[in-house]
């Protein structure tokens, strides 16, 4: 399968949020209403201003099948090296299963390497048992808890 990683653009919104509400966690989380709400492209402009975020999408013969979110944070640890936090990783549910997310991932790895970082890491929420197995059979390595506060 032929695949095309680009940066998202202001016109993908909508199917971006089709993507990360097309699951229980997602459905419950986000708005796919119409119009679309204004936080959305509110937030698309800001990673799009900031040069240590990269909203990437994957297409497949020209239809928009996955997409993630790379940001690139620069740390005084491991001798002030950079760290690349992949995060929103979504494939559509046509196209899972068939080696595509781990050609993302592999590409995502390749684009935090150009950037000379040390570590690549990412989370995935505890209740989606099928991802945890897909990063572990990656390579990535569950060494931290990880903590949140909804604000």
């Amino acid at each position: 399968m032929k695949l095309d990683f680009r940066q998202a653009r202001e016109s993908d919104i909508p199917e971006l949020v089709n993507l990360l509400a097309d699951d229980d966690l997602g459905a419950a989380r986000e708005d796919v209403s119409l119009p679309l709400n204004q936080r959305y492209p509110d937030a698309f402009r800001s990673i799009q201003r900031d040069s240590n975020n990269e909203l990437t999408v994957v297409e497949s013969n020209a239809v928009l099948v996955g997409m993630l979110q790379l940001t690139f944070i620069p740390y005084l640890t491991h001798t002030g090296s950079w760290r690349c936090l992949i995060e929103g990783v979504r494939i559509a549910k046509d196209y899972r299963g068939q080696g595509l997310g781990s050609r993302f991932i592999d590409w995502a790895i390749a684009r935090a390497s150009e950037r000379n970082c040390g570590i690549v890491q990412l989370t995935s929420d505890k209740k989606r048992p099928d991802a945890l197995r897909f990063y572990a059979a990656l390579g990535f390595e569950a060494t931290h808890e990880g903590f949140k506060l909804k604000l």
